[in-house]
């Protein structure tokens, strides 16, 4: 896995536009003319990975909202979570010859060969959300997203907090529901929360079953079904998003037990049905990701157009939030 210091994150900046996908959904914008040269309004290509969570549908609007108000002709495509679509999206935009691709990608590995077609046809690349690994660094320009690793380790620092709060004795036997397989923020999440976990509780905490629910809700609902059947004793759960999270809590209602007390919660993003469940008690703590990424983004697809240096990686700001925190969050949260 690259380096996340090779890589720019930005609190509040996604790209705007999509393609031609065979089997993605297609969505082309026009707003009025912009910066670029001489008043051309710059053409910008965006291939979202799809819409499998509520963090997802925000970062979407993000994106189109900042692309609309910059001016940009946002060429829009959904993947549907496969990474030929999107594929397919960046090649067509290729054909286009848009200004700048950006894209969030669905799996971190098997990007070389279109990324080299795009360098072959000089338009840059900007990654957004989610990183890759590639043989070349070069093949795009810089990422605007967040720190997953950093998210990890810090969902692990807050269960302390959230088991400590609730008094919890004996072993901490936790479940871990993971993002989509091969993707970076479910790579990477894993990582960090395992590095506290075997830094500091070697001893006390094991991970006794974990699977991907492939950041949906639905998944979230009928995995953790499972791991209830299986693992009868959990009382932890290391959710990797808070759609999964929340698929998990019908699950461990409908088997009899209470969300945040029976079985202790942390997940990840902060949306805003994530706080309503937390403010209900049944999620104990959530760790922030921003997916408010778009007018960030449009400023560094209008750098990269012009020709400008752009950072390789600005970390976003996030906060951590535990349950007397969210009834007094939730009128703020917008997403």
């Amino acid at each position: 896995m690259l380096s996340r210091r090779n890589f720019l994150t930005a609190a509040v900046g996604v790209a705007a536009a999509g393609g031609l996908a065979a089997c993605a959904k297609e969505d082309d914008s026009t707003a009025g003319g912009s910066s670029g040269d001489g008043g051309k309004a710059i053409t910008l290509g965006f291939s979202q990975v799809g819409s499998e969570s509520g963090w997802r549908s925000a970062n979407t609007t993000s994106v189109k909202d900042a692309a609309k108000a910059a001016g940009y002709n946002l060429k829009f495509s959904d993947a549907q979570q496969k990474q030929e679509n999107q594929i397919s999206a960046i090649r067509s935009y290729i054909t286009q010859g848009v200004d700048v691709i950006a894209f969030s990608p669905v799996v971190v590995t098997g990007w070389d060969a279109v990324l080299k077609e795009a360098k072959a046809k000089k338009i840059p690349v900007v990654l957004t959300d989610r990183s890759v690994e590639t043989s070349d660094d070069s093949l795009y320009v810089t990422l605007v997203g967040s720190d997953f690793t950093d998210e990890g380790r810090r969902a692990a620092k807050i269960l302390e907090k959230v088991i400590a709060k609730a008094g919890l004795k004996g072993p901490v036997k936790i479940a871990q529901l993971e993002g989509t397989t091969g993707a970076a923020p479910a790579i990477e999440r894993a990582k960090g929360f395992k590095e506290v976990m075997d830094a500091d509780h070697a001893s006390d905490w094991k991970v006794v079953v974990s699977q991907t629910g492939d950041f949906t809700r639905a998944g979230g609902k009928q995995v953790m079904a499972a791991f209830l059947q299986s693992n009868p004793d959990i009382n932890v759960l290391f959710a990797h998003n808070d759609d999964m999270a929340i698929g998990a809590i019908q699950s461990i209602e409908a088997a009899g037990k209470k969300p945040g007390k029976d079985i202790l919660i942390v997940s990840i993003d902060g949306v805003k049905d994530g706080f309503v469940a937390m403010s209900e008690g049944k999620i104990n703590a959530i760790v922030e990701c921003n997916p408010l990424l778009g007018p960030q983004l449009m400023d560094v697809v209008k750098k990269v157009k012009n020709g400008e240096s752009v950072e390789r990686w600005i970390k976003t700001k996030e906060g951590d939030f535990m349950q007397d925190q969210a009834a007094a969050a939730l009128p703020s949260r917008k997403y």
